[in-house]
């Protein structure tokens, strides 16, 4: 048995209401340059154009950063497997995977260049993913001059902000012995962020912040998100959480319910449409932040597209090859880019990572993408 005093949580709930927030230090940059923070959406599960900036009506925040932003309307996938084209977002590479591949790769991750070359602390840099084994491996990677030490905190909002954990509440505050099955719980839930023993990535100052955080979650509605693509929105609703609290440097978040539209088209659209709101409310976060909305910019971008026509079931696959398929849009929002401007050529979803490296003065130095043109105003 484990004993969770009353005291020992309000110590915690202390520290972090006075607002003692982690280390933001984000090295040297160009003066001209206002970003200091980067949020990356990565939109996946297979999004096509047609269903985001094609209809207005289904994404009006996305649209308004756009018109706020640029927007990239030809930006070539780099493969057309989830796993695969997902992880080269944050890598820079086309990383050649198999759809059920659940392994690491070698090549370092935008997560890892930054930490590395920033010399940030892990609660500088975090991803919060909508659940499934394959999406934690996009926090870091197996390459020796970076990997675990350098790599993202990753938070599952489906895996960690279930009804399950809910239950660890009834001990919350209480002074009693916890049961083992809420100690087992509490146990998965410290194990879901990196450990101070685990390459020394969080020290036991930032485990404690994360711990209450984590509680703090389940008491504030992210458990309640219900019903289709509950596990993209409390994916967005936890980064949003998670900016506010931490004020990250760095914050990777990944999407996947859409992928649903193998089997329906209808439910497809409404993951768009629920995603698009509660990205909304992530941007909220920063703009109503003065320091946030100075210094924070937001890419948004699917991993690939979607057939162009209905499959027998009425949804939508990936693999006609189509230019719906193949072809995604990306939007870029902050204080140091251009407004309302579309960009016609061609680009590539790798070019992402050496952008958002540069933009925070960190080298991408294996990605093999290039930085996006016409960003800037």
């Amino acid at each position: 048995m484990t004993r969770l005093h009353r005291r020992r949580f309000l110590e915690l709930s202390t520290a972090l209401g006075a607002g003692t927030l982690l280390s933001n230090t984000v090295g040297a940059r160009s003066p001209q340059g206002k970003t200091k923070r980067v949020i990356l959406v990565a939109f996946a599960g297979g999004v096509r154009t047609r269903e985001t900036l094609g209809t207005p009506a289904n994404v009006p925040n996305l649209v308004r950063m756009a018109q706020e932003g640029v927007a990239y309307t030809r930006v070539r996938a780099a493969n057309l497997g989830h796993f695969g084209s997902s992880l080269s977002i944050f890598t820079g590479i086309s990383e050649a995977r198999g759809i059920r591949e659940n392994a690491r790769g070698e090549d370092p991750t935008l997560f890892e260049y930054v930490r590395k070359d920033l010399g940030l602390a892990a609660g500088d840099v975090w991803i919060s993913t909508s659940g499934g084994p394959q999406q934690a491996n996009y926090s870091h990677s197996l390459h020796p001059d970076y990997g675990e030490r350098y790599g993202a905190n990753t938070l599952d909002g489906d895996g960690i902000f279930n009804a399950e954990f809910k239950g660890i509440l009834d001990a919350y505050g209480k002074p009693r012995l916890l049961g083992a099955r809420e100690t087992q719980l509490l146990d998965t839930m410290r194990g879901a962020i990196a450990s101070e023993g685990s390459a020394g990535v969080n020290d036991a100052e930032t485990l404690a912040k994360v711990e209450q955080y984590i509680l703090d979650e389940l008491s504030k509605g992210t458990v309640d998100l219900r019903g289709t693509g509950a596990a993209d929105a409390k994916a967005l609703r936890v980064a949003r959480n998670l900016l506010a609290v931490f004020r990250p440097t760095l914050l990777g978040v990944v999407l996947q319910q859409a992928d649903i539209a193998h089997g329906s088209y209808n439910a497809y659209v409404e993951v768009i449409r629920r995603n698009d709101t509660m990205l909304g409310e992530l941007w909220a976060a920063v703009t109503s932040d003065p320091e946030l909305a100075d210094s924070t910019s937001i890419f948004v971008l699917p991993e690939f597209g979607r057939d162009s026509d209905l499959n027998s079931r009425r949804g939508l696959d990936h693999g006609d090859g189509s230019d719906d398929l193949r072809h995604v849009s990306l939007v870029a929002w902050g204080p140091d880019f251009a407004r309302g401007r579309k960009v016609l050529e061609e680009v590539r979803t790798i070019d992402v990572c050496p952008t958002i490296c540069g933009l925070l003065d960190a080298d991408a130095a294996s990605a093999r993408g290039k930085r996006l043109p016409r960003l800037f105003g």
